[in-house]
Order: structure tokens, then sequence, then C-alpha cells
């Protein structure tokens, strides 16, 4: 650029001159328009502005395969790899050696896609030359036999199979409407401390456990051991229908229920089935009932498994079939392993659901116990009691004994129980906890709720993994219900908190009829808003068969 002239003697009237460079444009490329005369004679590559130009040299370019780093720094005015710059080599160069033979470290997109060559050579030559192998002896061992038995049935990709769509327990009317919508996740940060409750009344008589059935294990099978078929009574009566809880209605608490109903609620979250209860509101009390025609008593089988069990109706390994089955081992095995026909303890009140026209009456106590949950709310629970045992000072302990069973060890993580209960009973344990999570998780609240000493855990298992009417008893194994809380990771704390969410929701409402649903695909509970004879058509339905 040339230079300004200035003179500060002379006047303002004399400006200073400004010109302007020459610029050449190349609107097709980069560099000069017109070749100067002094490099006329020199080699000189063009340049596309579509090219990079980034890295002066990329001495790793070369063993690279992928297509798209490939032609990354190619000129498009160069035919293929030959440009202007193209150098070749006129003279032997082979008595030339670098001073550095160290070799270059390759990348981990190299190493990735390294070859063998000679690997191919001698994979062709195979091909031509070598002799066809010989048949393999396609006849199984006895050990290869067993497991290919133990591998699941059904082995397929997970992401392949589309789960199919659970239908509700109860199916939604069209009046219904709903007033609350929760999700598992907001019911997991509650949290509320309760006290102690308060015993109102105990009823009903148990027997003493058999301290033999401790002493079960796999090895030594007896006539003890296979299950037998109790012809007791079992009183599974709802809320409504109890006369003692309509008693303390008048004069005690304002929210009534059963031990199972509330377990239900204070682990709704670890719940996978759909499940309902019935709400009635009466001159502002709460009762949460049960319907007569539902599921409700069932036990779910594998309902937090992975791997759950195939919803065909006519397999006897159906969902509602097992639960069939796993009731019956439930009740039989927690009368079983009694002191049948022996003294009872006694509460102070008989048992309030015996009739006099009936046959002898399974082994339960009852506790009605009252806690206050704040806000004034005052919550009347049922609980009950299997049977009563003697400690080392012959002190009372009460017992709650439950039964897990197993249909088929290939769907219990690979566990025979017969091989490794007497072994390895934690990983037994384990499995189950897993596999049963919320069928655990309910029968240790209703023990907490209870107070009971210890809960018993009783394994059976099929004497035939394709029949149900055979089972033996493998073993006993004993639990504080508090120990076995912190085992499961269950916070009574967070159980508590539910409940008293869902009783603040009812109370806001007006007197009537509602219910309390489970999602049946998602973990999601709903509160509906039904009219005063839902249900009614199914009750008095059966009140006619009754009479028929």
């Amino acid at each position: 650029m040339p230079e300004a002239n200035i003179d500060n003697e002379h006047s303002s009237e004399n400006l200073s001159i400004f010109s302007l460079p020459v610029v050449n444009d190349n609107p097709i490329g980069w560099g000069p328009n017109d070749q100067p005369d002094k490099y006329k004679d020199l080699p000189y590559q063009k340049f596309s502005k579509s090219d990079k130009i980034g890295k002066i040299a990329d001495w790793t370019l070369t063993g690279h395969t992928d297509k798209k780093s490939y032609n990354k720094y190619q000129s498009q005015f160069s035919v293929g790899n030959v440009g202007q710059y193209s150098y070749f080599h006129d003279e032997d160069e082979s008595q030339f050696t670098l001073v550095d033979q160290t070799r270059a470290t390759k990348t981990g997109f190299q190493k990735k896609f390294r070859t063998n060559p000679n690997k191919i050579i001698r994979k062709t030559y195979n091909q031509q030359y070598q002799k066809p192998a010989q048949v393999v002896n396609t006849k199984m061992t006895k050990q290869q036999k067993v497991q290919q038995k133990s591998k699941p049935k059904y082995q397929t990709n997970n992401r392949n199979i589309q789960m199919k769509q659970r239908e509700p327990s109860v199916r939604v009317g069209d009046e219904w409407k709903v007033i609350e919508e929760i999700e598992f996740s907001r019911l997991s940060k509650l949290s509320l401390i309760v006290d102690d409750p308060v015993d109102l009344k105990s009823c009903g008589s148990m027997e003493y456990y058999d301290k033999t059935y401790d002493r079960v294990n796999c090895k030594v099978q007896t006539a003890a051991n296979k299950l037998k078929r109790i012809n007791r009574v079992y009183h599974k009566v709802t809320t409504l229908d109890d006369p003692v809880i309509r008693s303390l209605s008048k004069t005690e608490g304002n929210v009534y229920a059963t031990d199972s109903i509330l377990a239900t609620l204070m682990c709704c979250s670890r719940s996978v089935y759909p499940w309902d209860i019935v709400v009635s509101k009466i001159s502002n009390k709460i009762f949460l009932d049960k319907r007569d025609d539902s599921n409700f008593d069932l036990l779910t089988v594998s309902e937090t498994s992975s791997e759950q069990p195939m919803d065909e109706e006519k397999s006897i390994n159906s969902p509602h079939n097992l639960a069939l089955e796993a009731t019956y081992i439930n009740q039989n095995l927690t009368q079983q392993v009694l002191r049948m026909n022996e003294e009872r303890f006694c509460f102070t009140d008989p048992n309030p659901f015996i009739e006099s026209d009936q046959s002898e009456v399974a082994s339960v106590g009852y506790k009605y116990r009252k806690w206050d949950l704040g806000n004034d709310i005052k919550l009347i629970v049922r609980s009950e009691i299997d049977a009563i045992s003697t400690g080392a000072n012959d002190e009372k302990i009460f017992l709650n004994i439950r039964a897990l069973n197993e249909w088929d060890s290939k769907y219990n993580n690979g566990l025979d129980w017969r091989q490794k209960l007497d072994s390895q009973p934690g990983a037994v344990l384990a499995a189950e906890i897993k596999n049963n999570g919320c069928k655990l998780a309910k029968w240790t609240v209703c023990s907490l709720l209870a107070s009971v000493d210890q809960i018993k855990f009783g394994f059976v298992s099929r004497v035939n993994t394709r029949a149900t009417d055979k089972h033996v008893i493998l073993g006993m194994q004993q639990f504080s219900p508090n120990e076995f809380s912190s085992q499961i990771a269950l916070n009574i704390d967070n159980s508590w908190g539910i409940v008293r969410c869902i009783i603040d929701i009812l109370n806001k409402q007006k007197d009537g009829k509602y219910i309390i649903m489970k999602d049946p695909n998602k973990p999601i509970i709903r509160i509906y808003d039904i009219p005063e004879n839902s249900f009614s058509d199914t009750e008095q339905g059966d009140q006619d068969g009754d009479e028929e």
C-alpha cells in the first residue's frame, strides 16, 4: 500500500492522497488468476475451495480402510492418486536405510481391521485340497442331555418378544370417574413415622408348632415330608362383613381394613399384576374392602421375575393356575406343621366367624389394633396369627407360617431346590426374593402388623414338574420380621406414607363408593369414583346361585 503524504506545515486545504491497490479475485479456486513470470516454469497444483487442506502430512492415511476417510485430502483436480506433485523413483534406493528403525505405533482403528494374509492363504488351501471332515457322532451323552434339559424352553431374544397386554382385575365402567392417578415413583418418596399400636381386641385359638419340621431336609425323605391335604375351614372375611369391626366402628377409629388389604396398599409399588380395592365411605368413615368375586386372596407366583409364567389358560403353569396351586400349598402347610388335635392356646374372645354347623376350623388368632396416622386419622386393622410356639424359658412365641413353592427349577435362576436348599439356603432365598418380591413384602408387612415374633417359610416342591397334585416339603427357615424386612429392603416408614397419602385423598371426597386399581401394564394406581350399585349385579347373581 502506498504511503499517505501528510505535511503538517501545509494548510488544511491540502488533503492526503490515498489510492486502493489492485486485487485479483479468483472465482474458481485458490491463488492468482494470472501466473507471474517468475513462477512461470514451476509446477503448480490447483486447489478447489471444497478441498480439505487441514493437514500438511498424514502418515497413517495409507492404513485406513474406511471409505469415508480414504479421499479425505484428495484434490478434485487430481486423477486417482496421481497428481502434479506425484514423485516417481528413477534411481535405485535399495542401499538407503533409515536411522530410526522403530515401528510406527498403530491406532486402535488400524488394529481392529488388521488382516493376516497367511490366514487367508491357509483357508483357501484347505478349501481346495483338504479332505472333507468326517461326520461327528450326533448321539448326546447323558451329561449333555441333562444340560440341554436345564436350558429354558423358550430361549429367544427378549427384544423381539412382544409382551402380552394384561387385562385389568375388573372392567372399568363407562360411568367411572378418575379422581387421582398416582405413579409409583411418587409413592417411593413418601415417608411417615407412626407410634406403636393399641390392642383393642384379641380373638380365636391357635395350635402349637411341631418343631420336628425344623429338621426336615432334602436328603432324608419320609412320609412326614409329603404335603397333606388338611380338611379345615379357612375364613377370609372381608372388612364390612366382620362383626367385630362393625361394632368397633361405632366408638373407635375412622378407617378400617384387614391386614391383607392394608399390606397390598403398603407394598403396591412392588406389584406387577393388577389388583383392586373397593372403598366405601359412610358418614366420613372409610372401609377398605375387597370384591367377593375377585382373586384378591390368591397368592401370586413369580410376579417380579424376569421370566414370568406364560399366560396360557390350558397350561398348568399359567399365572392363574399357579396362584391356585400356591394358595392350596400355603393353606395346607400352615396346618400340617402344627401339633393338631392337641390343646390350643386361646385368646380372650372366641373366633367371631365360627358357625355352629361348621366342621373343624383352621388354627388362627385375630388381633384388632389401632394406629394413629396423624391428621385425625385413626386406623383399625384386623391382623392374623397362624400358630404359637415356646421358647427356651417356656415363653410364648407367636408365629406366622408361609409356603414358597417350586414349580419348575428352569424358571428359578437354574437353582434346583433338592440340590441347593441344604447346601446353599441363602442362594435359594435370594432367588425367591427376586422372583416373588411383592408376595414376600406383603407377608412381612402382615407379620409386622400382627407383631409376631417369628415368620417361618416352608419350601415346597412338586414331586413331578408336570403334575400339581403331589408336593413334598424340602425344608423350613425362620426369621424375625424386622430382620427380614431389612433383608428385602422394605421401608416400613415409606409403606405408612403410602397409606396416609391414599387416605388423605379419600378424606377429601364425599360419602360414596370408590375403587383403587393397579394398572395392569403400567406402574400406576388410579382411584375411581364409582356408582353405589357397582358390583351389585355380580353379588346378586352369586346369592341366587347359592339359593339354588
